[in-house]
Formats: structure tokens, C-alpha cells, sequence
């Protein structure tokens, strides 16, 4: 699989409508062949940064980075942010998150 995490930077006068957004960013990249996941959270250190958690299956962020939502985020998030979000985008072996094997909940 395609794993991805990326920090946005939001500026502050944005980070409470970062949400609202990218709601329809997030809708219709969920709704893509070979979304694994698309899911967002807030730093604890800094409220200002959102951490996007995304997967696909094989060669499907191609089409997914090619879509128009896509491209029409990029411009929408723009005016929004700080700097140039961080990327880690790596291939990983599986399909699904695994257990964690050091902590067991029973």
C-alpha cells in the first residue's frame, strides 16, 4: 500500500474552518477506488497543525493526486496555510492497520 502522512501548518485565522474546508476533500477522496483511509487529526502541541493519515491500495494515489477534487483542494487550502505541508510518502507492505503486539487490550 501507498502510506501517507502529512502536516499542514494552518494559519490561525483558519485553524478552527480547517475542518469545514476540507470536508468535501476528504468526502469524495473516502469515497475513491483504493482509499484505504483518509483520516485527519489536531496536534496536541500545536493547535494550529493538522495531521492528515492516508492509504491506498497500489497505484491508486496516481489517480487520486490526477483528480479534480484533488487539484481544487490544493487551491483551496492555499490561502489557508502557513508554509508547504510535510510529506512521508512510502509503499509498505499490507492492506489494513495491524494490532499493536505491546499493548494488549483484553
Amino acid at each position: 500500500m501507498i502510506f501517507i502522512v502529512v502536516k499542514f501548518k494552518v494559519k490561525p485565522e483558519w485553524t478552527e474552518r480547517w475542518p469545514e474546508l476540507t470536508a468535501g476533500f476528504t468526502a469524495a477522496t473516502r469515497s475513491e477506488p483504493g482509499n484505504l483511509w483518509f483520516d485527519w487529526s489536531r496536534s496536541l502541541e500545536d493547535p494550529n497543525e493538522y495531521v492528515l493519515v492516508e492509504a491506498f491500495k497500489d497505484d491508486a494515489a496516481g489517480a487520486h493526486v490526477n483528480s479534480d477534487h484533488f487539484q481544487q483542494a490544493m487551491k483551496d487550502m492555499l490561502p489557508a496555510l502557513v508554509e508547504t505541508p510535510q510529506i512521508i510518502n512510502t509503499l509498505i507492505d499490507g492492506q489494513e492497520w495491524s494490532r499493536m503486539g505491546e499493548l494488549t487490550v483484553e
